[in-house]
């Protein structure tokens, strides 16, 4: 089988080369000619674990291949795939489809043979009936079929999500697009993946339901963790009791400074603004979208509180800055609200990420930039831990102690246990944990 995939971001990328991989020949397509280039030269525009690796084995297969030319790219193909950027719509929170209405159309100019229009991008309820349209509009006599197909990936273990999925979504009511889809996907289906065959309308709703149901999922057990401080109780016992329960689920329960990333908080404003414009709000999902916004701005404080009060001409050390690990992703990052704000409390802020600096160095001036996290912490008033990277688990506690002015540590994530913080000396303040006193932490 052949594919066109429109777009080499995160989505197009990682999924046209796990296509590659199941033995589909597969091209590429981006307006973006520096980035076709880079890719030819076997160049990852993106941090994703294992990507290189599976990008050059089939590219030296054969089987995958860059192209600006998205006629080049149709050639022979049984399905073309959308998966562009979708992102918040400035002003009203609707997402932004035009990226996918302009691919729509230059699919219909190049239509010459049956063919499976996929939109992978995450889109709002009715889009895929809207690329129809526009196909039909511009072309006439094309003969396709539109699908929806969304992506569960998340961002540092895409291959495993693409490769070993809970289950295949697929919207389309085509017989002939329906049997396209299901070879594309054959390999997955022969280790009896579930494959979800559904209406374009119902897969496109399922996406957006998946994520926000994961969302809010977050911001309960955020809530759960504040509650927890004011009564002395544990976070993270109260998560194991419910998330055993086979109905709840233990994943999404650790408590954080909130969620970010490229889908979580675009999509939930986007599913809200489609509920209020079809008259069917959806309060729950206003109000994680609320919280969360105001969780993130919250943690500044946290912060400050903990370093006394005043951080005025202080030194914060911050540990991570990407919105989660194993990704160089910045989009709505915590640490965009955290860091901002404790600058303009009048903190010098020093700050290592192992993969997202080069891009936090655009978003986030005057921050003091090092070379490993040890490098943050000489002199520094205390440290803070934004984002769980495996590397800040197990730092010598004796030599961050040695190098810091003060010894207080500000653990977003709860990486560490408060009674080990204490025995080494740190001034230790985590989320929804008592301390071994018996204090909140």
């Amino acid at each position: 089988m052949r594919i066109a995939m429109i777009g080499t971001g995160y989505v197009g990328l990682v999924s046209g080369a796990c296509f590659s991989e199941f033995g589909v020949d597969v091209c590429c397509v981006d307006k973006d000619a520096g980035k076709i280039e880079r890719l030819k030269r076997g160049e990852i525009p993106i941090y994703e674990p294992g990507l290189d690796d599976l990008v050059a084995r089939n590219v030296a297969a054969g089987r995958l291949s860059f192209t600006l030319d998205l006629r080049e790219a149709m050639k022979g193909a049984d399905a073309v795939f959308i998966a562009v950027g979708t992102p918040s719509r400035r002003g009203d929170g609707h997402a932004d489809l035009s990226y996918v209405y302009a691919a729509a159309e230059e699919i219909a100019q190049n239509l010459d043979r049956y063919m499976v229009v996929v939109t992978k991008s995450t889109v709002p309820v009715g889009t895929g009936r809207e690329v129809e349209a526009i196909i039909r509009r511009v072309n006439p006599d094309a003969e396709f079929d539109v699908a929806s197909n969304p992506e569960f990936l998340r961002e540092g273990s895409a291959i495993g999500d693409f490769m070993r999925p809970d289950r295949v979504v697929i919207g389309t009511t085509s017989d002939r697009a329906s049997d396209v889809m299901r070879e594309l996907y054959r390999p997955l289906y022969l280790n009896e993946t579930p494959i979800v065959i559904t209406s374009l309308e119902t897969a496109e709703l399922t996406k957006y339901a998946a994520n926000t149901f994961l969302a809010a999922k977050i911001t309960f057990i955020n809530e759960i963790a504040d509650l927890c401080e004011k009564v002395g109780a544990n976070v993270h016992d109260v998560a194991r009791g419910i998330g055993l329960d086979g109905r709840i689920g233990k994943k999404f329960l650790h408590p954080g400074p909130g969620y970010g990333g490229s889908c979580f908080p675009k999509d939930t404003l986007a599913l809200v603004r489609t509920a209020q414009q079809y008259g069917s709000p959806l309060r729950i999902i206003e109000t994680v979208v609320d919280i969360n916004d105001k969780r993130k701005k919250q943690m500044a404080e946290r912060i400050i509180q903990a370093c006394g009060g005043n951080i005025d001409g202080k030194t914060v050390a911050v540990l991570g800055v990407t919105f989660k690990p194993n990704t160089d992703d910045m989009r709505d990052s915590p640490a965009l609200d955290i860091i901002p704000a404790l600058q303009r409390a009048g903190a010098t802020v020093r700050a290592f990420d192992p993969a997202g600096m080069h891009e936090a160095k655009k978003l986030l001036p005057g921050v003091e930039w090092t070379e490993d996290a040890y490098g943050t912490l000489a002199g520094a008033d205390c440290v803070t831990i934004l984002t769980e990277w495996n590397e800040f688990r197990a730092l010598d506690l004796a030599r961050v102690r040695s190098l810091m002015k003060r010894p207080v540590m500000i653990d977003l994530r709860n990486i560490y246990k408060p009674e080990v913080m204490t025995q080494a000396g740190f001034a230790y303040s985590s989320i929804g944990r008592p301390d071994p006193a018996g204090r909140t932490a």
